[in-house]
């Protein structure tokens, strides 16, 4: 066993003991189809801290020849996959942590740094085949196919850590794509390679240097879906073992929608809060909210309402095809929307094409960005939706209608009202401390309809339910009667407590006072 070439299952090892450990050990019976075909190329992007590296260790553990690891994966889901036995242990593996040679290479030598430190594990197995002229690894690793029929595995982990570490010097970025492209395409030695970084591959122009490689980010996680972090069933079993309730649980860590509809929770988080038995900004604070600062005060036309839009629990419409896979190539609002899905801050649903802002852990990080300065008027309202929700409660409408105009002003630089759908970010907005205390769902499936605004109660808070509908240019007593002819208080199921009605209008042609609130009484 080697650092690099076959590092062995030490690092698996040491995951499966540790006080938490979720079984994904099915995604290696996704990739084992993907071996020595023409879709053996696969990366992986995902945000930090999202079990990436663990992948890895776990694929390096399965395939790394020289090992014994069949005990280390027995119980676990690829035992019962007809592939276990056929791949487990029986290739010569290559794991490159590129951060790592990244810190350790001179300036400007990171690829000529890791083709020597490869090479010289190499030479400890194969030094006879190797022995002689100096060869770069590529060259070299031919010459023990030809002789051995020997075929590789690739892992590399942070692969795009030259674009995200390195962003200025596009030399240093051309060099070293043109060496994972030379190292791996048409290669009769490669039995597959697995990559995983933040970012999916990098664009260049017309053509991509790694055009063989099937991309599965956060904007199309495809068959790998349910091995992007947490699903719902696996956090459900933690919170039982743990003892944490689950509607917190969800509200705070969960939000990353993909294509199937399939819940994904952040997995860093979720094992923090379960180890500390205390729910908090884990994933976030692994990083300096300066960093989204960046993105969220880039100058381009329509940015900061969109997020204002999505701070309100709306959606945003994006364009995901333009963005070069960098950190520092933007052309439009959508190119960085699109950055911060991989990075993590935005959810993105895949079949409507939307962003919006996922949990609640995630919408701390974007308070915490806007209060350092740029962003007073939002501030504001944030600050005054505590009130709001007090009058809210107290069934003040008035007082209610009082607070939603003065947020509106506020705001209406940043947040124009156009129709029914503005209004309601425009009220999430306002309501913002509500979630604290309860989950927001817009446009929830209730009755014969859907509820424009649903606040449910996390649990021991001891609130009441809301439903809130909204009108334009109508009145906020039809607001309520709609609730009440549709049933929308069907939506709350389950639920046994009080429930307030919140019908509130918003009339343009009322420049001084354009809102008006009723609030009614409900006991379910």
């Amino acid at each position: 066993m080697g650092f690099y070439v076959n590092p062995g299952n030490k690092s698996f090892w040491e995951s499966i003991r540790s006080s938490i450990y979720v079984d994904k050990t099915g995604l290696i019976g996704c990739i084992n189809p993907f071996i020595n075909t023409n879709e053996k190329f696969i990366c992986m992007s995902r945000p930090r801290r999202f079990g990436k590296s663990m992948a890895l260790e776990m694929l390096a553990a399965y395939y790394s020849c020289g090992c014994e690891s069949a005990d280390l994966f027995k119980g676990l889901k690829i035992e019962e996959d007809e592939s276990f036995f056929e791949n487990l242990n029986r290739y010569d593996v290559i794991f490159l942590n590129m951060q790592q040679f990244l810190i350790e290479a001179p300036s400007g030598k990171v690829t000529q740094y890791l083709e020597q430190e490869v090479l010289r594990e190499l030479r400890k197995e194969y030094g006879e085949i190797l022995s002689g002229r100096d060869r770069g690894l590529a060259v070299a690793l031919r010459e023990i196919y030809v002789e051995t029929e020997r075929e590789f595995i690739f892992l590399i982990d942070e692969w795009d850590c030259v674009m995200r570490e390195r962003q200025k010097s596009e030399e240093l970025q051309k060099q070293y794509l043109d060496f994972l492209r030379n190292l791996l395409k048409d290669q009769p030695y490669v039995a597959l390679a697995y990559m995983t970084g933040i970012l999916p591959v990098k664009k260049y122009g017309q053509h991509s240097a790694l055009n063989m490689f099937a991309e599965y980010s956060m904007t199309d996680q495809s068959i790998f879906e349910e091995y992007t972090g947490f699903t719902e069933a696996e956090v459900k079993h933690l919170c039982e073992r743990f003892t944490m309730d689950f509607a917190e649980t969800k509200s705070w860590y969960d939000g990353y929608e993909l294509a199937k509809g399939r819940p994904i929770y952040n997995p860093k988080s979720v094992v923090e809060a379960m180890r500390r038995r205390k729910f908090s900004n884990y994933w976030t604070s692994t990083e300096t909210y300066e960093a989204l600062k960046v993105y969220m005060d880039m100058d381009f036309d329509g940015l900061r309402s969109d997020i204002v839009h999505m701070l309100g629990g709306g959606r945003i419409r994006i364009n995901t095809r333009s963005f070069q896979n960098d950190m520092c190539n933007f052309n439009t609002k959508d190119d960085v929307l699109t950055l911060l899905v991989h990075l993590g801050y935005l959810g993105y649903d895949c079949e409507a094409e939307e962003a919006f802002i996922p949990n609640k852990e995630i919408i701390r990080e974007f308070e915490n960005a806007m209060s350092v300065g740029g962003w007073t008027e939002i501030m504001r309202v944030l600050k005054a939706s505590e009130r709001l929700l007090e009058d809210t409660l107290s069934g003040d409408g008035e007082e209610v209608a009082r607070g939603l105009d003065r947020a509106h002003g506020e705001a209406a630089s940043i947040l124009t009202y156009n129709d029914e759908n503005s209004l309601a970010c425009a009220i999430g907005l306002a309501y913002y401390s509500a979630r604290k205390d309860y989950r927001m769902v817009r446009e929830l499936p209730a009755g014969r309809g859907f509820a424009d605004i649903v606040f449910l109660p996390l649990p021991l808070r001891g609130k009441p339910a809301l439903v809130v509908e909204l009108k334009y240019d109508k009145s906020a007593g039809a607001a309520i009667q709609q609730i009440k002819d549709r049933h929308y208080t069907q939506a709350l199921e389950g639920y046994a407590g009080e429930i307030l009605l919140v019908g509130i209008n918003y009339d343009k042609e009322k420049r001084d006072k354009p809102h008006s609130c009723v609030i009614e009484k409900l006991v379910k």
